[in-house]
């Protein structure tokens, strides 16, 4: 996914420059203007041969086009997640895509921990007390939690920095039950001691806080051409944003919610204190 959006934002450069609009080449091309544009949106796939057409229209140099048609073939293969495709919704697959390829994940959480961050009794617990309408977990339960399994292991094997602010209530629900948050809160100690995760608590005596009721994820990516992109779930979907300026704000969001959480030393005695109290 990251590599179709940055196929995408390249197409949409070429074909600024060369004073052209989506009508224009759809006409040239004997095709759909709203194919142009979804090509351009990254929204869909686009096969190599789609690529080289746009670049001939465009007029784009024989000498520049080997890296764009690689990257068209490499937008193409397959992730792991589409072996679980009577699990994974295509909103899901596109957050997978993204997050596959991030090197740093910044995230903020409300009611519950984040997936990357739950043992598999607490994930299968939010699996099936979340299947009300089926609209955000699909198929047989314990194919779900497989699958959130075996995201976090292929991001264990290589883990991006991955810096989490949570409210105290995600910490104090009780889901799945006492034992299950016992162990699940001792998973989240150990985790707060590698190198590579950051766990910080915004705790209940905060009081209000900036973008108290909006969890979201901020994805930051190891190639400067691949800018951030921020995740916003929602029952039936992720709502992606991409303008530069508002990924901006998103950043100062999660600055100021690092700023009100306790530190990570803080929050691990409030963890400690946490797996005492349960």
């Amino acid at each position: 996914m990251v590599r179709r959006r940055r196929l995408a934002a390249e197409l949409r450069r070429l074909r600024e420059a060369a004073g052209l609009t989506c009508d224009e080449v759809a006409t040239r091309l004997d095709c759909s203007a709203s194919k142009i544009s979804r090509i351009e949106t990254g929204r869909v796939s686009v096969s190599p041969r789609d690529v080289r057409d746009l670049l001939d229209v465009y007029g784009v140099a024989e000498d520049q086009r080997d890296s764009l048609m690689q990257l068209a073939r490499e937008s193409r293969q397959k992730g792991w997640w589409q072996g679980y495709g009577d699990t994974v919704q295509p909103h899901l697959a596109t957050y997978l895509g993204m997050e596959s390829q991030a090197s740093e994940i910044r995230q903020y959480a409300v009611a519950r921990l984040p997936i990357l961050l739950q043992t598999e009794d607490y994930a299968r617990a939010v699996v099936t007390g979340g299947r009300a309408g089926q609209g955000r977990y699909p198929g047989p339960a314990d194919r779900m939690v497989e699958m959130l399994m075996e995201r976090q292991r292929r991001a264990t094997a290589s883990p991006p920095n991955l810096w989490v602010v949570m409210d105290e209530a995600a910490l104090r629900r009780q889901v799945g039950g006492r034992e299950i948050m016992r162990e699940q809160i001792g998973h989240l100690i150990e985790l707060s001691s590698t190198k590579t995760t950051f766990l910080q608590f915004i705790p209940f005596s905060s009081g209000a806080y900036v973008a108290m009721d909006l969890p979201f994820n901020i994805l930051g990516f190891p190639d400067p051409a691949d800018p951030d992109v921020v995740g916003i779930g929602y029952g039936t979907g992720v709502l992606w944003i991409e303008d530069l300026a508002e990924v901006d704000r998103y950043n100062v969001f999660f600055h100021h919610l690092q700023a009100a959480a306790l530190s990570p030393d803080e929050s691990a005695a409030l963890m400690t204190a946490a797996l005492k109290d349960t």
